[in-house]
């Protein structure tokens, strides 16, 4: 029997691992916009405490691995020692409002899509576009520019990366497996506490479950680049779960099929759309759906131009940078997660006020 590639069993892998995230998700209607949106709308606080329950648990085991030298973190794009602080910033802000006035954020783009929301579909092909735009096409140079402008050097500060733990390391001045162990149960333990203290999130099973699986399999994604996908001659690159560059090379890759070669992001992608289906038919909950009015379809479509551009200047998107970078410990992933909580603020006082100066007068 001839054996697999190694880029094809990765690729099996990630198509599973995004099976099982789009089940999960539609199932337990995980959605990063929708739980900021229940906050300021309704006062409900399960989703969001279901999303830190995910960066929580994502942490936990992917430190662990580290620590364990199954995974070496450092190869990552997450913890580099070149520090995009403004296109995180600027990046997770678009990409915060984007996703507001477009439903969803990439990795809810792909549930709804696989549910049958012909919307997603437009936002899915528009944010691919833009995304890969961004990476390598007419608005790329721009993106290298500002880079080359403001991104920050942290070896001219002696830190080799941008981790919360070399930073604990230096100020305290302990040594980087101490620090890395302090910072882990700090912030672990922190947003543990955030989540169980409330009661009405431990009766929410559905809640806890999207918590858990998701940040487990933002985990075992890490295992499967770093370690099933370790070749001396043709590596994998370490990666994790993200959806917006992934959207763009799938696009691509469906259109250069017998010249291209699929990659875990892309995989994964596909898994996500395949899963949310299959749970949505389980579940009776598949259903055609449509643009209600022109102006509708064209909130979704900047929405979904300002996803692409923002998840690819701020490196990731909710899931991307909000739990597979948090997972790292990498100080962008930070700013790019406050970032798009601000967006999406922003982006719900948008759509409530029906215009740009109306949602700033009444935020100010």
């Amino acid at each position: 029997m001839q054996e697999i590639p190694i880029s094809s069993l990765v690729a099996i892998f990630g198509f599973i691992i995004g099976i099982v995230f789009g089940g999960i998700a539609q199932s337990t209607n995980f959605c990063t916009m929708g739980a900021i949106s229940d906050i300021v709308l309704m006062g409900n606080w399960n989703r969001f405490r279901s999303w830190m329950l995910a960066i929580a648990i994502a942490i936990l085991f992917t430190q662990s691995f580290h620590n364990a030298e199954l995974i070496d973190l450092r190869n990552s794009i997450y913890l580099t020692p070149n520090l995009g602080w403004l296109g995180a910033i600027i990046g997770g802000s678009l990409f915060g409002f984007g996703m507001t006035i477009s439903g969803g954020c990439g990795n809810k783009t792909l549930v709804r899509l696989g549910a049958g929301n012909l919307k997603s579909l437009v936002v899915f092909v528009t944010m691919g576009i833009f995304a890969y735009m961004t990476v390598r096409g007419l608005t790329g140079p721009l993106r290298l520019q500002m880079e080359n402008l403001t991104n920050l050097d942290l070896t001219q500060l002696n830190i080799s990366t941008q981790g919360i733990p070399n930073f604990v390391s230096d100020i305290i001045g302990i040594n980087l497996q101490s620090a890395r162990m302090i910072s882990m149960t700090m912030i672990t333990g922190g947003i543990l506490i955030f989540c169980f203290k409330d009661s009405n999130f431990r009766k929410s099973k559905e809640s806890i479950i999207g918590g858990l699986v998701i940040g487990i399999l933002i985990a075992l994604s890490w295992i499967v680049t770093g370690i099933i996908g370790y070749d001396d001659f043709e590596p994998t690159s370490l990666a994790s779960l993200t959806f917006v560059n992934p959207v763009g090379e799938s696009i691509q890759y469906l259109m250069t099929f017998t010249g291209a070669t699929i990659n875990f992001g892309i995989a994964s992608v596909g898994g996500v759309v395949v899963g949310s289906f299959i749970m949505s038919k389980l579940r009776h909950e598949f259903e055609i759906e449509s643009f209600t009015n022109p102006s509708d379809m064209v909130l979704h479509l900047i929405g979904a131009a300002l996803m692409g551009v923002g998840g690819i200047l701020a490196l990731g998107c909710t899931v991307g940078q909000g739990i597979t970078g948090m997972s790292t410990l990498a100080l962008s992933s930070i700013l790019t997660l406050i970032s798009i909580i601000s967006g999406c603020l922003f982006g719900i006082k948008y759509l409530e006020e029906g215009n740009i100066l109306a949602a700033i007068r009444s935020i100010y």
